[in-house]
């Protein structure tokens, strides 16, 4: 991969994951949505997801993946100079679940909330990618963590059965060489209603007659939208590193659905040898925590070897995208 200027780099040091205990089946979600089961897989490819205790918070559960991340790596949590939460299902407005992720990490570290939904966690790599690079940190904690299960009405036919629960974290340092390549990003706002809260809270006081404001989403414009327009993100990540995708051990796109994932592959004509992630069969979409999650899923099988390329893509509401190419830890 080439290196984007002289100076010192950055690379993924560690990186962890939790999913929640609960394993929720097609089956259970039937009697709420009336999609069965064979309808379920055929258009999504999901056969079951995690749902989080009511009790658990999407703090709660990035707290434990960002355990695991700085576990791996080696480093203590007052090291940690920076914590980056990506979510979209943090429940409190103010203030954002970072600060508390942090301090209950132990790090004491400046903190910060991004939300930018399913694309959170690879907005996130970019930024703390230049955050080490510049010397501005040594060590930036990057989490993604939703509790999708707080925000989508449980009887939505056309949602329900997509979304689910869990963390992926990943702990970004220095390195002698540029790991992590140059983050392709964007978004269309003139499309945020595509994937969107049914209401504001302000129009609920307002009116308290309105059901409560739950996520919604334009299943079929988001598919032709992600299908039509993510393949030439993924292309340009891949120029901006410098590499090919027969360079690539593994493609690690958000799980979005595996239709999707599947389109992908066929567009970018990605070679046999590279492993593509297909968490969503067993996980969910899980938003801003699907790509660490299924990058620890592929890790965790043997599927990609350490030091390998993979390119990651995050693309949802807003409509928000970002993909870069790293080398796996």
């Amino acid at each position: 991969m080439k290196t984007q200027r002289p100076g010192r780099g950055a690379r993924i040091l560690g990186i962890g994951a939790y999913r929640p205990r609960r394993i929720v089946g097609n089956e259970e979600l039937e009697a709420r949505t009336g999609r069965p089961d064979e309808w379920i897989r055929r258009r999504t490819g999901i056969v079951e997801r995690r749902y989080a205790e009511p009790d658990e918070t999407v703090p709660d559960m990035a707290v434990e993946a960002g355990r695991k991340a700085l576990a791996e790596a080696g480093i203590a949590p007052d090291h940690v100079d920076m914590v980056l939460l990506g979510s979209m299902s943090h429940l409190r407005q103010s203030p954002g679940g970072a600060p508390e992720v942090a301090h209950r990490l132990g790090t004491g570290s400046a903190a910060l909330d991004l939300n930018v939904a399913c694309a959170g966690f690879c907005y996130a790599l970019g930024v703390a990618d230049g955050l080490v690079r510049s010397g501005t940190a040594d060590h930036v904690l990057v989490i993604g963590s939703d509790k999708m299960s707080d925000i989508v009405d449980p009887h939505d036919a056309s949602a329900a059965f997509l979304f689910a629960d869990g963390a992926g974290a990943a702990l970004v340092g220095p390195g002698d060489e540029q790991d992590i390549g140059p983050v392709v990003w964007g978004s269309d706002g003139g499309q945020r209603d595509l994937i969107a809260h049914s209401a504001t809270w302000l129009e609920h006081r307002d009116d308290p007659e309105l059901p409560w404001p739950t996520m919604r989403m334009a299943g079929t414009e988001v598919f032709r939208w992600a299908v039509g327009e993510i393949p030439t993100v993924a292309e340009r990540a891949l120029t901006a590193a410098g590499v090919t995708t027969g360079d690539l051990a593994a493609f690690v796109p958000h799980q979005a659905n595996l239709r999707i994932t599947d389109a992908l592959v066929s567009r970018l004509a990605l070679p046999p040898h590279v492993a593509v992630a297909r968490d969503i069969t067993h996980t969910g979409n899980t938003s801003a925590a699907s790509v660490p999650l299924a990058l620890d899923r592929l890790r965790e099988t043997g599927a990609v070897p350490r030091g390998g390329l993979a390119l990651l893509t995050g693309f949802g509401a807003g409509l928000s995208w970002a993909a870069q190419v790293i080398r796996l830890p």
